[in-house]
């Protein structure tokens, strides 16, 4: 990327404050089913909607990663529908003190996003919202992982939503977090895991049978912490088996951020890259502005 385009800027100077870092910490357990979260302790995670017959309702989750950018799944938007996104939620039944609702603008899925062939990977997309996020505390954006990076084998990483609670539902009204260890891309490949299906550009998480993602909890993040101690957004969740949500062998597939952060910096002018051990951003001119 051109030096003529970017000027290079610590986080905290794009986003007014850190990213990754709630002022709620979430509680680390080693709970294998999922749990509630504690209030507001994700607060990047986004509750996406859309509208039917007057009405809107809660499609997918989403990642804050800018004042007007959310990441989420390209498999949970539809262009010919209208969205919204609501940001300081942890009940999606009640009004959340300095919860804030906001239009979607924009909607800009991955160019090799194919909705008829799920597996051949590219499943991200980015949602522009019509007025610029106010962060606070319940409020704040997520980081983005270095471009390139591998999680490494078993390492504990959280999914976050509100998905149904077992394959049969019902949905919950709460933010739910489970704890998942990332399965390495040789083991998950492997003919009685995901074989083909899985691809290099993902990351699989779970298959132990008990704690998965599940419906409803489709574009939200997957959160691992990094060594200095703030969460990076490294995967979005997008598949799991047919079978059921917690199946054997079958962990939770995510897109992998670090694979696409090239695409993001093109899309909204937003780059986590890694310099010197410290986590930094690249903006591009004029659309953070």
């Amino acid at each position: 990327m051109s030096a003529l385009w970017v000027l290079a800027l610590c986080v905290a100077a794009a986003y007014g404050q850190e990213c990754g870092v709630p002022t709620y910490p979430p509680v680390e357990s080693r709970v294998v089913n999922g749990q509630e979260a504690v209030p507001h302790s994700w607060p990047w995670q986004v509750s996406v909607q859309y509208i039917s017959y007057g009405y809107w309702y809660h499609t997918c989750g989403g990642s804050l990663i800018g004042r007007r950018w959310v990441l989420t799944a390209a498999h949970c938007i539809s262009s010919d529908k209208t969205y919204r996104v609501q940001l300081g939620k942890h009940n999606l039944q009640q009004i959340d003190a300095g919860q804030q609702t906001i239009s979607v603008i924009g909607l800009y899925n991955h160019p090799g996003w194919d909705p008829n062939n799920l597996a051949n990977g590219y499943d991200i997309s980015l949602l522009e919202l019509q007025v610029k996020v106010d962060y606070s505390d319940t409020i704040k954006p997520g980081c983005l992982p270095p471009a390139g990076y591998i999680l490494p084998n078993q390492l504990g990483c959280y999914v976050t939503g509100w998905g149904y609670l077992q394959t049969s539902g019902p949905p919950s009204e709460k933010l739910q977090q489970g704890l998942l260890q990332v399965v390495d891309y040789p083991t998950c490949s492997q003919p009685d895991w995901w074989w083909g299906t899985v691809k290099p550009n993902m990351i699989c998480a779970g298959g132990t049978g008990v704690t998965a993602s599940c419906y409803g909890d489709s574009g939200g993040p997957l959160n691992c912490k990094n060594t200095d101690g703030a969460w990076e957004v490294h995967g979005v969740v997008s598949f799991g088996s047919a079978a059921g949500c917690n199946y054997y062998k079958k962990p939770s597939v995510f897109t992998r951020v670090s694979d696409f952060n090239g695409w993001i910096c093109e899309g909204i002018a937003l780059c986590a890259i890694a310099l010197t051990d410290v986590q930094s951003i690249v903006l591009l001119k004029g659309r953070l502005q």
